[in-house]
């Protein structure tokens, strides 16, 4: 293995969402993971796919004694437990924290819950959307008549699984100097809701209206917005600072031709004057026009077109996988990027502890 994580040893009990996601990063940034899943999982449609990459995995029945040793030993042989069930599910498999940091004084236990081990709703079942329901996230975004869901990029893996992997490494800089044990409660809650500290903050500072659609990153203001173009794609406008908006205008022969946009009065005719103009050319068209400019204005790519924008490709943002591309490992080191993990493969628990001891 190499990579910045090389060495480090993770156990990742089958999950869905945001634990298997953290799993791919630690992989990718040289872990060593083993997977650790249910015997009748193959029957199972895979979803995760390329999510999935890189691990050992390895098939237990924890519910058998057979299957809970051979978790023990890996567990014991850990840096990190990665687990995703229910509160109390891993303790009733007598595979829970209190007896693995006996096992093993010096790992880092983390747990990936949506309402957190904890509180009125920890045993409460929910999805991405329930959670940042409850944080204020979900009635942020969206528009002016509903709320809309962001994918499940804020709660599974924003709040979720990225907050998990910055208390796994947190935890584990504080073994490194304790040598104690720590427990990871990440909860998609929690996370979610740090994800809108600036958003609080303004609130606070009375530079946030509490109306979806009435403020400067909602698409409250017209210089923030996405517009049709004439081909039926899109592009984005973000032109928040007046240096950027005032080139905007330039570029789009509206220098002249708009009202102060300080009074909220004029919105609506602004708007409406850059719909007019941007549904005059192809998406590809106004690319070309502010290729090179600060107004702000980007292509909208789609799914299938993203991984060969120029930039993108420049940057390798993502890499060859099976059939298409998937996104490559993130952030870059010292000017690289580690290569993306190859496909997980089945081992047996013995192989597994194998691979590891020769890891030392």
């Amino acid at each position: 293995m190499s990579g910045v994580l090389a060495g480090l040893r993770v156990v990742e009990f089958a999950a869905i969402g945001p634990v298997p996601w953290t799993g791919m990063l630690l992989v990718d940034l040289g872990a060593s993971v083993i997977r650790i899943e249910r015997p009748d999982k193959a029957s199972e449609t895979d979803t995760l796919g390329a999510v999935r990459r890189g691990r050992l995995q390895v098939e237990l029945d924890l519910k058998s004694p057979n299957g809970r040793q051979a978790a023990e030993q890996l567990i014991t042989h850990a840096d990190v437990v990665l687990e995703g069930l229910r509160p109390g599910a891993m303790e009733r498999l007598g595979l829970g924290p209190d007896e693995a940091l006996r096992w093993n004084p010096r790992l880092v236990y983390g747990r990936m819950t949506g309402w957190g081990q904890s509180g009125p709703l920890a045993q409460q079942a929910g999805h991405d959307i329930n959670y940042i329901a409850l944080t204020g996230a979900l009635h942020a975004i969206g528009t002016t008549e509903k709320p809309l869901p962001p994918l499940n990029l804020v709660g599974d893996f924003g709040g979720g699984g990225a907050f998990l992997l910055i208390g796994l490494l947190a935890a584990l800089w504080q073994v490194k100097a304790s040598g104690r044990g720590q427990v990871v409660d990440a909860a998609m809650v929690d996370g979610s809701a740090a994800l809108m500290a600036a958003v609080y903050s303004r609130l606070l500072l009375g530079q946030w209206n509490d109306r979806r659609g009435s403020n400067a990153l909602d698409g409250g203001v017209p210089w923030y917005d996405t517009y049709r173009t004439a081909d039926d794609k899109f592009v984005a406008v973000g032109a928040l600072e007046p240096q950027f908006y005032a080139e905007l205008l330039d570029r789009l022969g509206l220098s002249d031709k708009v009202s102060d946009r300080q009074d909220p009065r004029n919105w609506p005719a602004i708007r409406q004057r850059f719909e007019e103009v941007f549904a005059t050319r192809t998406r590809d068209e106004w690319a070309q026009h502010f290729a090179g400019s600060d107004a702000c204005v980007s292509p909208v790519m789609s799914l299938a077109e993203a991984p060969h924008d120029r930039h993108l490709a420049a940057r390798g943002t993502f890499a060859p996988w099976e059939q298409g591309h998937v996104p490559a490992t993130a952030p870059i080191f010292n000017g690289h990027r580690p290569p993306i993990a190859p496909k997980s493969r089945r081992v047996s628990p013995d192989e597994a502890l194998a691979h590891w001891r020769a890891l030392q």
